[in-house]
């Protein structure tokens, strides 16, 4: 393992641990409440992943933009987002960040610049070049990311997206999230190329592969291509290498055996999190005792904000379509 001294400041690499921490509290506190029937609805954890939206936060001012996918909650803590909204939205609470009425698949939180986790594969890349275009428009400097996994790439919605992002020459990054499988599906199986990057090139933007279990490799990769929309160079690709810890959705594989216990056990030996933790103590960046305190106190914010979702009320009935919308096309 290269565990070097980086260029990143020691405060950089504490604000990314603690980004990454607060994702990985956050997800498994989420998985705890799921499995005892107290969250309703599909849960899509990003345990293991948290590197990715970590680095590439990291790297974002506060009035930049992202969008999300189905496995989201990662991207809108990395973010910033508000554990006790977050997890009142999950529990289906009026005082969650949608009322309630969002749920796991469809937080969000606007003035964050997070634009929405979404159930459609592949839906968040045009939200995002939408967003790129109003930032241009607007002149004020700002980049929108685009957060996806590599099933998504296989979908008419990226390829459009990717188009008119290098055709408009759009202030966007693009960050696949590779973790080798669609749901349940191994990359190999529904693409021919190995590397995801390898479409950018068709689009006439430049990609580049990262660790995505290496939150500096990430934060680094990610300040050059945010670096470079905001300066007006246009659209880039990154993919990330990564892997969820656990199932599709939820924690249980609900008898479905489609990865080896080996190839889970390799991955989680470079856990991102304490990957960083163990090269930042070699570098003496930290002390064990600084890590011990900071998951400590953010287990303690775990714990508050689920006291404030249980004691939070459910929406009323007369609420039931305020602030929801939807569109009917072909209606008459």
């Amino acid at each position: 393992m290269d565990r070097s001294p980086t260029d990143i400041s020691v405060d950089v690499q504490l604000d990314l641990h603690r980004r990454m921490v607060r994702i990985r509290l956050f997800e498994e506190a989420a998985g705890r409440l799921a499995e005892s029937n107290r969250l309703p609805g599909f849960l899509h954890l990003y345990v293991g992943e948290e590197a990715v939206a970590a680095g590439v936060c990291g790297a974002l001012n506060d009035d930049d933009h992202i969008t999300s996918t189905h496995r989201g909650h990662g991207h809108l803590v990395a973010k910033g987002g508000d554990f006790n909204r977050m997890m009142a939205e999950l529990m289906g609470k009026a005082t969650g960040y949608c009322k309630g009425k969002g749920g796991s698949m469809h937080i969000s939180d606007t003035s964050l610049g997070m634009l929405g986790a979404n159930g459609i594969v592949g839906a968040g890349s045009p939200i995002a070049v939408g967003a790129a275009f109003a930032n241009r428009y607007r002149g004020r400097g700002q980049v929108a990311v685009a957060f996806f996994g590599d099933g998504s790439t296989n979908i008419g919605a990226f390829h459009e997206a990717a188009n008119m992002a290098c055709a408009l020459h759009l202030p966007i990054v693009f960050a696949c999230e590779n973790n080798e499988y669609g749901e349940f599906t191994p990359r190999d199986k529904t693409m021919a190329i190995t590397d995801i990057v390898d479409r950018a090139a068709g689009y006439g933007m430049p990609g580049v592969i990262v660790d995505g279990m290496d939150v500096i490799a990430v934060h680094e990769a990610a300040v050059e291509a945010v670096e470079r929309a905001r300066a007006g160079g246009g659209p880039s690709l990154i993919e990330a290498k990564t892997y969820r810890f656990y199932n599709h959705h939820g924690v249980q594989n609900l008898g479905l055996k489609y990865r080896s216990d080996d190839e889970v056990a390799m991955w989680k030996q470079r856990d991102p999190i304490f990957t960083l933790e163990d090269r930042m103590i070699e570098n003496k960046a930290a002390t064990r005792d600084q890590f011990d305190a900071i998951w400590a106190e953010l287990r303690a914010d775990i714990d508050t904000a689920i006291a404030f979702a249980d004691e939070s009320p459910y929406p009323t009935p007369d609420q039931i379509m305020v602030g929801v919308y939807t569109s009917m096309t072909g209606a008459q």
